[in-house]
């Protein structure tokens, strides 16, 4: 869609939320988080600017329809405050910065059977992984920094975080514990692909303790899948948290590999301290026993303040030791707010 048309509607539409979203149950939301972000690159590359982290604005809303029936719709549009539409030049970077683009879009139903949802929906795959996540969409997030595979991120059909022409199941709770399936339909078969990537993930949430297990394949047939198991654990003021990703194939196809083995693991945790909060993650990447060498090491440190429940400021160092090409370094001080 044109951007200016796409700009007008989304501003057309939260114009209308605001006038009759009380009758309608519709609520506006965003996330905004603006940092600095200053990285090191061995061999050049090295810079330091502005990085706004999947701020984004859009609403969602829900109508009681009886009998335990509710119809239910989420819009989320991702923008970037600091760039205006265009091709950011970064050495980390080569995705366009600046454009509105679309985040969850999905309509669906609720009721004693669960939830279903139709549209472009993040995988049950990407949102455990955020649930361990204590810095979750800020510049340091466990995704962006190696600590989390690249079927974390990205919007797509073919195994990425956000699927598109996505049909999503979430079943009831049962005494802590859920299911989600995913399943998506081929959006082309003008690419010469007939497939329709699916995926399951089963949830445990009991009090502090979160455990999880994850299943994806794009259905391509051959080295096309991935699994992973996680959770992490509170005790008083400290959390720990882990998780383990095995390639089958389907994390080595997002970076460009035809082989599997492309495993990802991370282990970390917080300690609260009042409104503040430390935070440290090591993990690894191994290497898919391609021609080139992908293997590397990475860790993070971070501290956070809580000014409320919606407004944090955090800064953190990030180190990525690749076998191949050498150390990239990371050093961020950011605000983040939630409205």
């Amino acid at each position: 869609m044109d951007k200016k048309l796409l700009s007008t509607a989304i501003a057309g539409a939260l114009a209308g939320t605001m006038a009759f979203g009380a009758n309608a149950g519709t609520t506006i939301f965003g996330h905004i988080d603006q940092s600095i972000l200053a990285w090191d690159v061995d061999g050049g590359g090295d810079d330091i600017n502005l990085r706004c982290t999947t701020c984004s604005v859009g609403f969602k809303g829900t109508e009681d329809l009886g009998n335990g029936l509710k119809v239910k719709f989420k819009l989320d549009f991702q923008y970037d405050m600091n760039n205006r539409n265009r091709v950011n030049n970064d050495a980390d970077t080569t995705v366009e910065r600046g454009a509105i683009t679309d985040r969850d879009q999905w309509i669906g139903l609720a009721g004693n059977f669960g939830e279903v949802k139709f549209g472009s929906i993040s995988s049950g795959y990407k949102s455990t992984g955020a649930m361990i996540d204590p810095l979750y969409r800020t510049v340091v997030q466990a995704r962006d920094m190696g600590l989390q595979s690249n079927l974390h991120s990205g919007a797509g059909e073919e195994g990425q975080g956000r699927m598109t022409n996505h049909v999503r199941y979430d079943s009831p709770n049962l005494n802590g514990f859920k299911v989600i399936v995913d399943y998506v339909f081929d959006g082309s078969e003008a690419d010469g692909e007939n497939d329709n990537p699916w995926g399951i993930t089963g949830v445990y949430k009991n009090g502090p303790a979160l455990v999880y297990g994850s299943y994806l394949t794009n259905d391509r047939g051959g080295k096309d899948d991935a699994w992973k198991i996680g959770g992490s654990y509170a005790f008083g003021d400290a959390k720990v948290f882990a998780q383990y990703e095995n390639d089958g194939g389907l994390i080595s196809q997002k970076s460009g590999g035809t082989v599997d083995g492309a495993d990802v693991w991370h282990i970390g945790g917080t300690y609260t301290m009042g409104s503040n909060m430390l935070y440290f993650a090591y993990g690894q990447g191994d290497d898919d026993s391609s021609a080139a060498n992908t293997e590397y090491d990475t860790w993070t440190l971070a501290g956070a303040h809580s000014f409320s429940k919606r407004t944090m400021i955090y800064a953190g160092y990030n180190n990525q030791d690749y076998d191949a090409s050498g150390e990239i370094d990371n050093v961020t001080i950011g605000i983040k707010h939630k409205f």
